[in-house]
């Protein structure tokens, strides 16, 4: 990987670190760098002043720019679903998505992160795949919480529907901040889910 020119002067203390915690770090600081100054940002040197160790590191856990990229945003699929509220299991409508506000105020990083790669993916086509990845397990873990909280098991073009109005609210939030718009809009939301679930149960009645 090609080093940035303008990139900074490294004076933060190098620090020892163990094979998987470097690693995690490594990756951590990855997310954050692109997240504040873009993919055309990501350089080995860039992540290693932002982790705090040497930029061999970096080289010795990844080898290419390209693995760099596609494990950071591994790393983000798991991290972010793991901490997401698409799919509390519960099948209750009131629970659905609730700590999403939190969730990008807590990290705003893996968020902006992953749209820089979304964008980004106009312009480099061999990002989808990954992306694609992100996005299937997205609209999976909402197909399945819908599927528990509705009579009907959620088509394709709900899924759709519902998690567009969630990643549209978690990128308005990412931009404007204002999480007491981005829950009162979940709220909205929900009333508009329990009459889908009000509509099934009315068939059901009438059958």
């Amino acid at each position: 990987m090609t080093e940035s020119a303008d990139a900074p002067k490294s004076r933060r203390p190098r620090k020892r670190v163990h094979y998987g915690e470097g690693r995690e770090a490594l990756l951590n600081a990855a997310v954050r760098v692109v997240a504040r100054g873009g993919l055309r940002r990501l350089t080995y040197r860039a992540v290693a002043e932002e982790a705090g160790v040497t930029h061999g590191l970096v080289v010795h856990h990844f080898g290419s720019r390209d693995a760099l990229i596609e494990e950071a945003l591994a790393h983000t699929i798991r991290t972010s679903l793991s901490t997401s509220a698409l799919e509390p299991g519960t099948g209750k409508v009131a629970d659905f998505s609730t700590g999403l506000s939190d969730m990008v105020t807590a990290d705003p990083d893996t968020q902006a992160f992953q749209y820089e790669l979304l964008l980004e993916s106009r312009r480099r086509p061999e990002l989808l795949p990954q992306l694609r990845a992100l996005y299937d397990e997205y609209f999976d873990a909402t197909r399945r919480e819908l599927s528990r909280m509705l009579p009907d098991a959620a088509d394709r073009a709900l899924t759709r529907l519902v998690f567009a109005a969630l990643d549209g609210l978690v990128l308005h939030q990412l931009v404007f901040g204002e999480p007491d718009v981005t829950d009162a809009a979940l709220e909205k939301l929900r009333s508009l889910l329990r009459l889908l679930d009000a509509d099934g149960d009315a068939d059901g009645n009438g059958a």
